[in-house]
């Protein structure tokens, strides 16, 4: 540790022990996390600007649970200490203060009869859903209300509010409630029969009814169209964003290899810019005590200050998280549980050896091996270089799961940094922002991302996406990415426009290589006046015939009532003509008493306001004229 932590600690000890009064072998694990929390309170950390951003104390609880001050059953680290556990059923039930007694023991108990097949997260959810989104819910709409039977004008004013945020936006997926909900309905039934004493007084009929059910197939193929439009949008400013991340790293990396070795007030320039390195009193100091100091510049062009360790550190952080996630395919959660131990090899029957990742159980709940390509190989062994340099091992740490609420064994994780006087594994809040702060510095030179981010999963698409078209088995693809099921790949999978034209064309060329090659023979002269003569009779006064070439007009030039005729949209007002005209003649022969020419003029009626009710439609798409090919000019060599 930097020999001003030491002070630090000695001061943050000292003063828990004169604000509390007491020695230091009373000074016990809660009366520490109370001197943390109350200096977090009121703003009371060295080093912290404000209020309630940081906590003290860290290397004092560290030191204090090694050298066996603190039990050693309990936690290692302040932040560990400062974590929530996981909370029992009735605490996630409680949380919503639900007034009917009765309901909240129903969905204790249920939620403890569902208990152990659901992990904490899904169970977690799943209180929320019925606890909060569902009967807190009815609730404030219904205050009286004593059971589950849901009568319809209730359903509909809960479905409305469920609709809609607390922030007042609309909730596009709610889908999870509904089945929740419905899920509890169909347990408590089935549960009635065979212990009718428990759950048979809660029985009710669901208020939620198939229809809604049976319209999830449709909002599912909804959100996967958002989806494949997201990836397409992401998909061309790829290259951009991996290109900075790679300069920045590059620039800054050079930049603190060229600052280390210049003293204060010394200048640089890299890259067309130029440094002047910064030197303090704090710097002063901390070489004294036996430490290091920062490397800080000035950027004289701009008059921005740059700690360029943090800045080398971070950037390199945001450079290794990209690669991985690119070229693995690995969720978040999946990366950032990789350790020194995933690193394996195989060695093939020919002598190949390949290097594999061992991806630990996450989301389908197993592992998988995936072999790592050059890329990948050589961002990974850059990751455990920066953590072996000077002959140093890679800490062992816990990892925290905020979704889980537990923390794993003391494992050497390789996306950990040194904060402070601590080290962390990263969480994926970190990268979030992390991607979020470069797309926000992109968008000054790149208007594309003014209104795109990239978020961790982006990239899981992007590459399923970019394995699937590129024609390796789909199968496959599942297995890389930890699917149990196809149509889950198949779901990640955003075909582009060049990429159903290119496989379009592809079959194209294979049909014309199967079929008799006189059929593709140069036209000749004649051959090509007899098709432009024959378009040229097409034309009519409303519009075009689109029947098929060389074929007679089978319907006698009555156009109104062909289904061939494609009316212009210019002529829609010759067709209100028309039908002025035949509503006129209908009147006579109604006159008359002419009984066949009104049932003729009607059929003409219904066919013309047909056609004009089409062409206003399509008129509306903005069609465009292709016109008529021309005959290819022949090569000399074929002239010859």
């Amino acid at each position: 540790m930097n020999p001003i932590h030491h002070g630090t600690a000695l001061f943050d000890t000292a003063v828990a022990l004169t604000t509390q009064g007491i020695a230091l072998a009373d000074l016990t694990p809660e009366a520490f996390l109370h001197y943390a929390w109350e200096c977090r309170r009121q703003g009371l950390v060295l080093g912290a600007r404000g209020a309630g951003s940081r906590f003290p104390g860290h290397l004092a609880w560290q030191v204090l649970h090694t050298m066996g001050h603190f039990p050693s059953h309990g936690p290692a680290t302040l932040k560990a200490a400062l974590l929530n556990g996981r909370s029992t059923v009735k605490e996630l039930v409680d949380r919503y203060k639900i007034r009917n007694t009765g309901v909240q023991h129903l969905l204790v108990a249920y939620l403890e009869r569902r208990k152990p097949e659901l992990d904490y997260s899904t169970l977690d959810n799943l209180s929320r859903h019925l606890a909060n989104n569902f009967w807190a819910t009815i609730e404030q709409l219904a205050p009286n209300q004593p059971d589950l039977r849901i009568d319809g004008e209730l359903y509909q004013r809960w479905r409305d509010r469920i609709a809609i945020r607390v922030d007042g936006t609309g909730q596009r997926d709610f889908d999870p409630i509904l089945r929740a909900v419905r899920a509890f309905y169909t347990d408590l039934q089935a549960w009635a029969a065979a212990e009718p004493e428990q759950w048979a007084i809660w029985v009710a009929p669901c208020p939620i009814s198939d229809a809604e059910v049976r319209g999830y197939g449709i909002r599912k193929r909804r959100v996967k169209e958002r989806m494949d439009d997201r990836t397409r949008q992401r998909q061309p400013l790829l290259n951009t964003l991996l290109e900075h991340l790679e300069n920045r790293y590059g620039h800054l990396r050079d930049l603190l290899a060229q600052a280390a070795d210049m003293a204060g007030g010394q200048t640089a320039t890299l890259e067309g810019r130029t440094y002047q390195r910064l030197w303090s009193r704090v710097d002063e100091r901390r070489v004294r005590l036996g430490g290091l100091a920062n490397v800080r510049v000035l950027d004289l062009e701009s008059g921005k200050h740059i700690n360029v360790t943090h800045a080398e550190d971070a950037a390199f952080w945001e450079w290794a998280i990209v690669e991985v996630l690119r070229h693995s395919g690995v969720r978040i959660e999946e990366a950032l549980e990789l350790t020194h131990l995933s690193i394996r090899q195989y060695q093939r029957p020919n002598g190949e050896v390949i290097a594999l990742l061992v991806i630990a159980p996450s989301k389908s709940d197993r592992e998988r091996v995936i072999p790592m390509s050059a890329e990948l190989f050589a961002v990974v062994a850059a990751i455990v270089r920066r953590h072996t340099t000077g002959g140093q091992t890679i800490p062992l740490l816990p990892r925290y799961d905020p979704k889980e609420r537990q923390s794993s064994a003391p494992m050497p994780f390789l996306f950990q940094r040194k904060i402070g006087t601590k080290h962390e594994v990263m969480s994926d809040t970190t990268v979030v922002n992390m991607l979020k702060r470069r797309c926000v510095e992109l968008a000054e030179q790149h208007p594309g991302f003014l209104a795109t981010s990239f978020t961790p999963h982006d990239f899981r698409r992007l590459l399923a996406t970019e394995l699937v078209n590129s024609g390796l088995p789909i199968h496959i693809g599942a297995a890389l990415l930890g699917h149990l099921n196809l149509q889950t790949t198949r779901g990640y999978v955003a075909v582009f426009n060049e990429d159903v034209v290119r496989h379009y064309q592809g079959f194209l060329d294979r049909r014309r290589q199967a079929r008799p090659t006189d059929e593709y023979r140069p036209v000749t002269e004649p051959e090509w006046l007899g098709f432009e003569e024959h378009f040229d009779q097409r034309k009519v006064e409303l519009g075009g015939c689109a029947r098929p070439y060389s074929t007679p007009c089978q319907h006698e030039h009555a156009c109104l009532r062909c289904p061939m005729i494609n009316i212009n949209p210019k002529m829609l007002p010759r067709l209100d003509e028309i039908e002025v005209d035949l509503l006129a003649r209908r009147a006579r022969a109604e006159a008359e008493g002419w009984l066949g020419e009104i049932e003729g003029i009607d059929l003409t009626l219904s066919f013309l306001r047909q056609k004009r009710d089409q062409t206003r439609r399509l008129a509306r798409v903005a069609p465009v004229d292709l016109g008529i090919p021309g005959i290819a000019p022949r090569s000399p060599a074929r002239r010859e």
